[in-house]
């Protein structure tokens, strides 16, 4: 039965991408923006989460106000898939369609070099930075639970360059590879980690996975943020912020968590001014 659902499920998938490179990008991203937002209505579950993390988070934000980051976050997730099958397709120095910006001269930045950002906007933007200028990129992420689809999904990101590995041991092994190499490589820190690190994040400790400060710390590679906004008609601006200030006391357990305290710290700074860019959903603090 399972197997069955997760074939009906990339069915629908495939259909909606297949449907999205007719419309094109601005078009698709529309239809993503609505086809989320009415998910959204009926996503009970996922809503009662996010509806609670923000009260948590931002408790000065009125009920109307609470309803409608909900109501932006599920148009976000939604541009998000319609925009997937064009990014290979989007020029992010020659084109109009996103604007770059960043906090020193990006020809310069040396490698290995660790770029970071969030559930926040369409946060697989930030790829194309190192792509194409034909930086060696290796990219960690987490497989979807449905593999069909999981395979849908690659398809589309592979198109964009860069080695793409899974979580785990794999991963590990290409990160440090990619360290070796004098490579970039591509992480979202934000989502929670069972295993990891209790750092506050909009003042409640949050499980925050370790590997990026320690590999930052280990091997003295710069972690850059890179912040995509949501522009109107599927445009993009990506601001690359200067490298995260890390002091090395000699104590690793005190570096690490002062590393991620200031990773988080960004992250806050990012979704105070934009809520309804980031996902919400995630179950990023304890119940």
């Amino acid at each position: 039965m399972r197997a069955l659902r997760h074939r009906c499920e990339a069915g629908l998938l495939r259909l909606l991408l297949w449907v999205c490179r007719l419309l094109g990008i601005e078009k698709a991203s529309a239809l993503g923006g609505w086809m989320g937002r009415l998910v959204g209505r009926f996503a009970s579950g996922k809503n009662r989460i996010a509806r609670r993390n923000i009260t948590a988070a931002m408790p000065e934000q009125s009920a109307e106000e609470v309803d409608a980051i909900i109501d932006e976050m599920w148009d976000t997730i939604g541009r998000y898939m319609g925009e997937m099958p064009f990014l290979h397709e989007i020029d992010v120095y020659g084109g109009a369609r996103v604007t770059v910006t960043s906090d020193m001269d990006l020809d310069a930045i040396t490698y290995p070099a660790i770029y970071f950002n969030a559930h926040f906007g369409n946060f697989e933007i930030p790829t194309l930075l190192a792509t194409q200028k034909g930086v060696p990129l290796t990219l960690v992420y987490r497989e979807a639970s449905n593999p069909y689809s999981e395979a849908i999904i690659q398809h589309w990101r592979e198109k964009r360059g860069g080695t793409w590995v899974p979580k785990g041991r794999e991963g590990a092994r290409a990160l440090l590879a990619a360290i070796r190499n004098k490579g970039a490589i591509a992480i979202l820190a934000d989502q929670k980690f069972n295993e990891g690190v209790a750092i506050p994040f909009f003042g409640r400790d949050a499980m925050t996975a370790p590997a990026l400060a320690e590999l930052a710390l280990k091997y003295d590679v710069p972690l850059y943020p890179v912040r995509v906004l949501r522009q109107p008609d599927a445009h993009f601006a990506v601001h690359v912020f200067k490298p995260v200030e890390i002091e090395k006391t000699g104590d690793r357990d005190t570096d690490v968590c002062a590393t991620l305290l200031a990773i988080n710290g960004i992250f806050e700074d990012w979704i105070r001014a934009h809520p309804g860019q980031w996902l919400w959903m995630h179950r990023r603090w304890p119940d």
